[in-house]
């Protein structure tokens, strides 16, 4: 009773908070992004005649939720000058301007291999001084760099290849990887042509790679071409500044593959409702935000369809299972909570019915199913009118016979916003067909109403779910 009472005064102080548009929670430490070569010296007259950056994806062996990027630059220079030049070119193996990693650490690519016209050369460590950036701002004096001499003749192409990786970070289910254009500006001229290449070990879609604005992580860069496993991006003559720097978001890659192994297993076998359970739940993790809210731009909400749909598949296949029947049922909350009620939207499917009724129908078969009674307790606060927890612990289901009226507030705010029409592809279990490409989508609000069912579903994230 008294940790109840104790949970009733957070709720109370959190409701006197106001209701403000979200922002991203602190980020998780940064790592080293790739970055373009750069002249020791800003009076060279080579150019960067072209370039292109490769990043190939692979899971992180020692951690299968995260994942590494083999990072291949190759640069094609030209001395337009008078005189053969011969300097040192230098890479940066932290941060390039100067910063840190968000917690005061400076972390380090470990290795880098050169080769300059096909021969390997040698590198060696050098602290010098950072670049000036208009990004961000100076966290220390020096830097490291790796520095290799090269001979650069008049009117010939000079072909240099770095090779690194890099970790991603990020929350999961998400990884994110940067990719540094402006260290290329103290070349002479432009750089003439750059292709930036994402390349991951399976089909590309912005399913798997965030295209937009991502919350919590900032721009991904938009303007990528999707072909096969590939995103491509193409420029002419650029004058490379921190706003041509490169940010990818992608799906973790072990459970992108979860979702292809289940898609394969459904295929084989339609009746197989563990599958069509398991590619549901994957699904669900693609699109469930660490505070508990649902993606909501058009690829999230196609993968909401699809969740959806193959918890319906399974369910009709296993209707007595209360793991499925309680994933299914957190999958309807998150859509019926952030996405409906904080919106002012009405529950035109019954989606907050059906939930309690799952979780009501998951106790009856498994009344010792904590993520149900968790489920509940979570609703209990954020929705009083919906769920009511009993003095012995049960639970009474008021949302199964009242429509809880949402916020006048919120309600308010959404009457007052115009939201762009989207398209929900229709369900298919082909990654290769029917991928939207992404629009804008209002984002999810926060305030009193918001922070606390949010640390109940990061609580409950952290379980294993169905």
């Amino acid at each position: 009773m008294k940790k109840i009472i104790n949970l009733v005064l957070i709720f109370l102080f959190l409701a006197a908070i106001p209701i403000h548009p979200a922002h991203a929670d602190v980020a998780p430490p940064e790592t080293v992004p790739g970055s373009n070569i750069n002249p020791e010296s800003e009076s060279t007259q080579v150019r960067m005649m072209a370039e292109t950056v490769t990043l190939t994806i692979s899971e992180d062996s020692a951690d299968e939720n995260d994942a590494v990027a083999e990072t291949r630059a190759v640069f094609t220079m030209r001395n337009l000058g008078t005189v053969e030049e011969t300097m040192n070119v230098r890479f940066p193996l932290s941060f390039f301007n100067g910063n840190s990693d968000g917690f005061g650490d400076f972390p380090e690519i470990d290795a880098i291999a050169v080769t300059v016209n096909g021969k390997s050369v040698s590198t060696r460590r050098e602290s010098q001084p950072f670049l000036n950036s208009t990004s961000s701002f100076q966290e220390r004096d020096e830097l490291p760099w790796a520095v290799f001499e090269v001979t650069f003749p008049l009117d010939q192409d000079v072909i240099i290849e770095v090779v690194y990786n890099v970790q991603g970070f990020g929350y999961y289910p998400y990884e994110v990887f940067k990719y540094v254009l402006e260290t290329g500006a103290g070349w002479n001229g432009t750089i003439g042509s750059a292709e930036v290449i994402l390349r991951l070990p399976y089909e590309a879609n912005s399913y798997n790679v965030w295209t937009q604005g991502v919350e919590g992580y900032g721009d991904a860069t938009p303007g990528g071409v999707f072909s096969a496993n590939e995103v491509r991006w193409r420029f002419e003559d650029l004058e490379p500044t921190f706003e041509n720097n490169f940010q990818f978001v992608i799906v973790t890659p072990s459970l992108w593959q979860k979702v292809l192994t289940e898609d394969a297993n459904v295929t084989k076998d339609r009746n197989d409702g563990e599958a069509w359970g398991r590619l549901a739940k994957a699904y669900k993790e693609i699109i469930r935000m660490p505070k508990g809210y649902l993606r909501s731009d058009i690829a999230g909400q196609g993968m909401f369809e699809l969740s959806r749909s193959a918890y319906e598949t399974c369910l009709g296949i296993l209707p007595q299972d209360p793991l499925w029947l309680y994933g299914s049922a957190e999958l309807l909350w998150a859509h019926y909570y952030y996405d409906l009620y904080f919106m002012g939207q009405p529950d035109t499917q019954n989606l907050l019915p059906t939930t309690l009724a799952r979780l009501q129908t998951a106790l009856k078969i498994d009344p010792n199913l904590q993520l149900a009674k968790d489920l509940l307790l979570q609703i209990s606060y954020s929705l009083p009118s919906a769920v009511q927890q009993n003095e012995d612990g049960s639970f009474t289901l008021l949302g199964l016979t009242a429509t809880p009226v949402p916020p006048t507030r919120i309600a308010e705010q959404a009457t007052s916003t115009s939201t762009p029409a989207v398209t929900i592809p229709t369900p298919t279990y082909s990654m290769g067909v029917n991928t939207p490409e992404p629009v804008s989508a209002p984002t999810p609000l926060c305030g009193s109403a918001f922070l606390l069912p949010a640390l109940f579903g990061m609580y409950i994230f952290t379980k294993h779910q169905r």
